[in-house]
């Protein structure tokens, strides 16, 4: 064992509060499109083949309530998103009939409504960087703009503009956390403590045992 490594991680754990970035957990659900498209094994794949680690998942069909609590975003965010809306009918040449803010307002509406439309599936996923490391492999929100390689890239073309002509949520297959901070909000809305399993895979051997010698240091 490396003393001074393990004695300037023991430094760095009491400085920042943080738990070792291996056990970084990440909140992520299978949006009702990615179920009914038969996208579950595909899209749990891609977090598998990087290494990260399923810790809980559950099948449901959520309540308003639970989604409502889960999008809690501020005026800031409704206003942002309803400017974009508003440039989005301006350049459409469709009529603006209410200001940014209330469009902002009505995502999260739309957002509930799809969200409680039909089964979905939520997951815990642990790893190194595990919220960087999924944010990336999920890719932009809007999938007619994500990069290629991404899930939403790959496997689905809505847009911001389809969306708001129909009067709906954008289908997306997938919602994952943006920070650690917002994770650890999101998985206590979803999963009990309880529920969520911490165990060793054998595929951590070769991640994260400092000298391949089947002890996590």
């Amino acid at each position: 064992m490396n003393i001074q490594r393990d004695n300037r991680f023991l430094i760095y754990k009491r400085q920042s509060n943080m738990q070792h970035p291996k056990k970084e957990r990440t909140f992520v659900i299978i949006k009702p499109d990615g179920i009914q498209r038969s996208m579950v094994g595909e899209i749990i794949s891609r977090f598998e083949r990087v290494g990260l680690k399923l810790t809980a998942m559950k099948m449901l069909v959520p309540k308003a309530e639970q989604c409502w609590t889960h999008y809690n975003k501020d005026e800031a965010w409704f206003q942002s998103k309803g400017e974009r809306i508003v440039k989005g009918r301006e350049e459409m040449k469709l009529p603006v009939e209410k200001e940014a803010i209330e469009y902002g307002r009505d995502i999260i509406g739309q957002l509930v409504t799809f969200m409680t439309s039909g089964p979905v599936l939520a997951m815990v996923i642990e790893g190194n960087s595990a919220v960087g490391i999924v944010t990336k492999l999920v890719g932009g929100t809007e999938p007619l703009t994500s990069d290629i390689g991404t899930i939403r890239g790959d496997l689905t073309l809505d847009s911001y503009d389809l969306a708001g002509m129909d009067g709906r949520a954008v289908r997306n297959l997938i919602h994952c956390s943006d920070k650690p901070e917002e994770a650890e909000r999101e998985i206590k809305i979803w999963f009990d403590e309880s529920e969520i399993i911490a165990y060793r895979s054998i595929s951590e051997a070769m991640l994260y045992d400092v000298n391949l010698d089947g002890i996590l240091e």
